[in-house]
């Protein structure tokens, strides 16, 4: 009876050790995992991997790379509302963090990743501006400001194409009092891009087609506008 009972305590120790053998990976482990995954392309095995390094180890060295890394992850995946919102919480998180400027620079191309033909509304152009903007005045000099300044160089030549491609639009239909406003709205607010000789130019034929007309109140409208924006 007594070596019945030593049998079963050893299987039951048996047993224990087998189903317990295998040790929790050490954060390390799964960080390098996790990188591995995610230079081979395996972004949502990434994800997965730097998801579980920020819920089971929150407090060690791994856990920051580990949010940033994902962030990444959701970019990679084109989920771009997503990866926004990791990059804006390691944003809150780490203000102090030297991959800050990075973040921020992640932010604006998750709009700029997104930004439409320029026939169609320009929102997300108009919020990629916007976080490029905040990344080079925040951090003039970092390398990612420089970047970032390339970017907003496009941003603008490409709000500068969708107003011009309006006007166009509406000096077609011969709509030329509207397509006058955008043509006006271009070389008010991006006069340094190459689309702006063109607006100057359609201004003038539009003067010319509302002059043809004899409308007295566009062209009253028109003389309002000149004033206001050559003046």
């Amino acid at each position: 009876m007594g070596g019945l009972c030593v049998l079963l305590l050893l299987s039951g120790c048996a047993l224990w050790n087998d189903l317990f053998s295998e040790e929790e990976p050490i954060p390390a482990e799964l960080m390098s995992e996790g990188l591995e995954n995610f230079n081979d392309g395996k972004f949502q095995a990434a994800t997965e991997i730097f998801q579980k390094i920020k819920d089971r180890y929150p407090y060690s060295k791994f856990a920051v790379t580990a949010e940033l890394r994902m962030a990444d992850s959701l970019y990679q995946m084109q989920l771009f509302d997503e990866a926004y919102d990791e990059y804006t919480e390691f944003e809150k998180l780490h203000p102090r963090n030297p991959d800050i400027p990075y973040a921020l620079f992640q932010k604006g191309m998750c709009y700029f990743s997104r930004v439409k033909s320029i026939d169609r509304t320009q929102s997300f152009t108009h919020r990629a501006k916007e976080e490029f903007e905040r990344l080079i005045k925040r951090f003039r000099r970092s390398p990612f400001a420089e970047r970032a300044r390339r970017k907003v160089r496009e941003c603008y030549i490409r709000l500068a194409e969708h107003e011009l491609y309006v006007g166009n639009f509406y000096f077609k239909m011969e709509k030329y009092g509207p397509a006058m406003q955008r043509y006006l709205y271009l070389i008010e607010h991006y006069p340094d891009v190459g689309q702006y000789y063109e607006a100057l130019e359609k201004i003038k034929l539009c003067k010319e087609k509302l002059a043809e007309t004899k409308d007295e109140e566009a062209m009253s409208w028109w003389g309002r506008l000149k004033s206001s924006v050559f003046n």
